[in-house]
C-alpha cells in the first residue's frame, strides 16, 4: 500500500513509518520541516491551513498529489501537548494545529478523483476526562476539561471522511512507552539520578502502551476492514502511578520512593498537571480486544524493561 502519514516526523510518526516500510509499504510523510527521505520513506513539506493546495491545470497540486494516489492516510499532526505550559495562546495553537491539519486532509480527499480506502485519525484518552478509578472504554462519554474538548474537536473534523467513502478508525492514545521519546523520556532523569518516585498520591491510574504495540495496533487498524470508530490504544492492564514508578525503578535498577508533590507539579506545568498527571485515567482497550488485536506487552514490568533498552 501507499500510506500517507501527516505529522509523521515526530516520535510516534518515525516509529510507525519505519514499521510500515519494513512491511513493504510505500510511505509518504507530510511534515512542516525539510527532512531527507530514504528507502521506502519519502518526506513532503506541507503547511496545512484548513484547505488543500489549489489545483494546477485541473490536477492536484503540492502535497495533495500524494493524497490523490494514496491507499490510506494516517493523521498524527498537531503541536505537542506537553511541550509548553498551557497559556491561552498555547491552547489555541494546540487546537488550531489539529483542526487545520485534519481539515486540510479532508479537503484534499474530497477533491481527489481516487480516494483512500482508510483514514486512521490520532486522538487521545484525554477524550474521557478524568474519572478517578472508574474503568473507561470506547463507550464512555467524553469529559469536559480542555483535553477532552480538544480531542472531541479533533475527532469531529476527521468524521467528515466517512461521507467521502473512507473507513475511519480513531486511535485514542494512552502513554506510549519508549526511552527515546514521549512521556517516558521526560520521566527518566529523576530515576537515573536516584530521586525518582510516584507523582502526588500515586493512587491515580496511568494507561500505557508499549511503542511496539502502538505501531502494531495502527498497522492492524490500517489493514483490518472491521476496525472503525474509536479504538483505545492502551494496554489491557492500566496501573497506578505508584506501581508504574516501582516498575520503572526496577527496570533501571534505581530506587522509586521520592514522591513528587502535586503542588510542585502545578507550579511547574500549570493546568497540565491535573489533566492526567495528578488525576489519571483508567482506560481499557475493549474494541481492539474484541476485534482480535493481540498485545505483545501485557504487564508494565516487562514493557518498561523493553522500553528502557530501546534506542
Amino acid at each position: 500500500m501507499k500510506i500517507v502519514i501527516a505529522g509523521g516526523s515526530g516520535f510516534l510518526g518515525r516509529a510507525l513509518s519505519a514499521r510500515l516500510a519494513d512491511d513493504a509499504h510505500d510511505i509518504v510523510v507530510l511534515t512542516r520541516r525539510e527532512v531527507a527521505g530514504s528507502g521506502r520513506i519519502r518526506y513532503i513539506t506541507w503547511r496545512p491551513d484548513g484547505t488543500a493546495p489549489p489545483p494546477e491545470a485541473g490536477q492536484p497540486a503540492g502535497w495533495a498529489r500524494e493524497v490523490e494516489t494514496a491507499d490510506a492516510i494516517v493523521n498524527l499532526a498537531g503541536e505537542g501537548i506537553a511541550d509548553r505550559r498551557w497559556t491561552a495562546s498555547r491552547k489555541r495553537a494546540l487546537l488550531d494545529s489539529r483542526v487545520h491539519s485534519t481539515r486540510s486532509l479532508v479537503a484534499a480527499i474530497r477533491a481527489a478523483s481516487t480516494r483512500p480506502r482508510a483514514f486512521v485519525q490520532a486522538s487521545g484518552i484525554g477524550y474521557y476526562g478524568t474519572a478517578g478509578d472508574d474503568l473507561l472504554d470506547e463507550s464512555s462519554p467524553p469529559g469536559s476539561d480542555f483535553l477532552a474538548r480538544l480531542c472531541m474537536n479533533w475527532e469531529a473534523e476527521a468524521r467528515a471522511v466517512e461521507a467521502l467513502g473512507c473507513r475511519l478508525a480513531i486511535v485514542r492514545n494512552g502513554v506510549v512507552l519508549a526511552r527515546h521519546g514521549g512521556a517516558l523520556k521526560r520521566m527518566l532523569p529523576p530515576f537515573l539520578f536516584f530521586v525518582g518516585g510516584p507523582i502526588a498520591s500515586g493512587r491515580q491510574y496511568l494507561s500505557w502502551i508499549a511503542l511496539d504495540d502502538w505501531t502494531a495496533l495502527v498497522a492492524w487498524a490500517l489493514a483490518t476492514t472491521t476496525a472503525s470508530g474509536a479504538i483505545n490504544a492502551t494496554a489491557p492492564e492500566p496501573v497506578t502511578n505508584a506501581q508504574f514508578a516501582q516498575a520503572l525503578g526496577q527496570a533501571l535498577h534505581r530506587p522509586s520512593w521520592i514522591a513528587v508533590p502535586g503542588f510542585a507539579l502545578r507550579l511547574l506545568v500549570g493546568e497540565l498537571a491535573d489533566a492526567g498527571l495528578i488525576n489519571g485515567q483508567r482506560v481499557a482497550p475493549k474494541r481492539a480486544l474484541s476485534l482480535g488485536f493481540a498485545f505483545q506487552y501485557l504487564r508494565i514490568d516487562s514493557a518498561l524493561v523493553a522500553a528502557v533498552k530501546s534506542r
